[in-house]
């Protein structure tokens, strides 16, 4: 019997130890400690969401030159923390120019009405059920944000993400919607080879290949596009006077800092992106002894 029970007792301890190893149900945070959670999956696969107490205190007034694209966010944004339908969101197109700090400033302005955001790699996307799932029940609307998205050919958070955004057998859940940027229109890398597949009819009709069709299945399922393009020199110009203006540089001074801004821009191969115009304002405003 001594020897029976001493067995037990070495069964119990080892199913304890792999059940400490074995990833366990995704635990709720401290929902009012902040606005704003990252997600992190430990090497033991345990699932965490960390809250974010430094976010960046952009506005929507300090993006300039992509009013048309601040919009249609800021519109579908709203029809969400109302209650109203609203779609999830791609944001595509040249780098720098405001697509991740579109999403940053819509929960600054709207987080006293109930937005929350969730940040997520791409490489934990097939953990995306279990977020959608812990905040299912949640008063608050929830962005789930994955910035500069793109899959590699045969990615399995590929699969995931399409079927989460319309292909599940869930339902979705009113209080979540996904916010993507990306490079990558398509999100997959595509090469001139894919449009061997095509095929032509005798009346020129044009029948696109499986392969090019599987591309395009998983932007498709984003119902909003919002594209993102690169910015001519006067916007560029545009967006240094106003974030020298947020550091407090007077006009005179402003109208005088535009060729050294030009030259800042010749520097960084001729790039005139707003995180461009951005990290020249502090380097003036630094040199100039501005707040």
């Amino acid at each position: 019997m001594t020897e029976l029970q001493g067995l037990l007792g070495r069964v119990e301890a080892l199913v304890q130890r792999i059940e400490s190893i074995l990833p366990g149900p995704l635990a709720a945070p401290d929902w009012g400690a902040a606005r704003a959670w990252r997600y992190r999956r430990r090497s033991s696969g345990h699932g965490l969401l960390m809250p974010v107490l430094h976010i960046s205190s952009i506005a929507l007034d300090d993006l300039q030159e992509i009013e048309d694209q601040k919009a249609k966010i800021q519109r579908n944004t709203e029809q969400f923390v109302k209650g109203l339908p609203a779609n999830n969101v791609l944001l595509t197109g040249a780098r720098g120019t405001g697509k991740s700090s579109l999403i940053k400033a819509c929960l600054n302005t709207y987080s006293p009405q109930g937005l929350r955001l969730i940040e997520i790699d791409k490489g934990d996307i097939t953990d995306l059920p279990d977020i959608v799932e812990l905040v299912s029940a949640r008063p608050e609307k929830f962005i789930i944000f994955c910035d500069d998205l793109s899959f590699e050919d045969g990615e399995s958070g590929y699969k995931a993400l399409k079927s989460i955004l319309d292909g599940s057998v869930a339902a979705a859940t009113p209080n979540v919607l996904i916010y993507a940027t990306s490079n990558r229109r398509h999100l997959l890398p595509e090469y001139m080879k894919e449009n061997l597949s095509y095929t032509h009819t005798a009346d020129g009709e044009v029948h696109p290949g499986e392969v090019v069709e599987e591309k395009i299945s998983l932007s498709e399922r984003f119902g909003l596009w919002v594209s993102f393009y690169p910015f001519s020199q006067d916007e560029y110009l545009t967006i240094v006077a106003q974030w020298l203006r947020s550091h407090g540089v007077p006009e005179p001074e402003i109208e005088a800092a535009r060729p050294v801004a030009l030259l800042w821009s010749l520097e960084r191969g001729g790039s005139r992106s707003g995180r461009v115009a951005y990290q020249f304002a502090l380097d003036y405003a630094g040199q100039h002894g501005r707040a």
